[in-house]
């Protein structure tokens, strides 16, 4: 599975998040999602791809997109 897919399949198992709703342009908080919220996908994320995620600061103002591209560079690093 891909980044993009894994981070879509959490925000739909763990957020209930409308899976038609999950695009790269969109921000995070159009999909409902606070600061506490962002916190624990970040821990779900760390978890699920085994990837360290403490240093990455992401506000629900970022997009679908710059999350992935994040996580992306963390996975490849």
């Amino acid at each position: 599975m891909s980044t993009s897919e894994e981070i879509s399949a959490l925000l739909v198992a763990k957020f209930g998040t409308d899976p038609e709703a999950i695009r790269p342009d969109v921000p995070l908080h159009r999909l409902r999602l606070d600061s506490l919220a962002l916190e624990e996908l970040r821990l779900h994320i760390e978890e699920r791809l085994d990837v360290d995620l403490e240093d990455v600061a992401l506000t629900s103002r970022d997009t679908v997109g710059r999350l992935i591209e994040t996580v992306d560079g963390k996975v490849t690093a």
